[in-house]
């Protein structure tokens, strides 16, 4: 069974190899990630990460691993910012407050798809302009839910996470590994 990626983030392709898993082929999805009218976050991201996966166009023998992370203020959607005007306002907004993280996988065989979301509580410190401003200037922020990256600089701003690091980071591995197994593809240690 080969593995096809469905998603352009290094991120998540490191994750993988923690596990010892090395996609045979990397496919992003190319959807539209504009949410609907009143929608919230949480059902935002599983609806995301299930269209990537339904996007990627793969033989029937293909596993598509595909996941969306969501950043979340209360009912409000922090997605990537567009600039470094809405990272610094999502920062502004985080400084000093908890904020959650929602990160959904979705693994897709011809027409079936297992599905897992994975939330966690984030403590962002209070931040002062000058570590806005720095990190806006490193370009972090760039490309990331709600601004900024846990496994960068930003992780010096959290102080307190209350559940998965690796969902913050862009895939929860625990769970991954689980939806891998239910769908019929070895990890490493199986394998042998």
């Amino acid at each position: 069974m080969r593995l096809i990626l469905g998603s352009q983030s290094p991120r998540r392709k490191q994750l993988l190899a923690q596990i010892g898993v090395i996609p045979d082929d990397v496919r992003p999805a190319d959807i539209d990630e504009t949410p609907h009218r009143g929608e919230l976050p949480r059902p935002y991201c599983i609806r995301l990460a299930a269209e990537k996966a339904r996007a990627v166009v793969a033989a029937g023998d293909e596993l598509v691993l595909s996941a969306d992370t969501t950043v979340a203020l209360g009912r409000r959607i922090l997605g990537k910012p567009a600039d470094a005007g809405e990272a610094a306002a999502f920062l502004y907004a985080m400084s000093g407050r908890r904020h959650r993280v929602v990160t959904a996988v979705a693994l897709r065989l011809g027409d079936r798809i297992w599905e897992r979301d994975v939330v966690t509580q984030v403590r962002m410190k209070q931040l002062t302009d000058a570590e806005i401003n720095a990190y806006l200037a490193s370009g972090e922020w760039q490309g990331k839910a709600g601004g900024y990256g846990i496994q960068g600089r930003a992780g010096a701003f959290v102080p307190w996470i209350g559940g998965s690091f690796t969902a913050v980071v862009g895939l929860p591995l625990a769970e991954t590994a689980t939806l891998l197994r239910a769908a019929g593809y070895p990890l490493d240690a199986e394998r042998i």
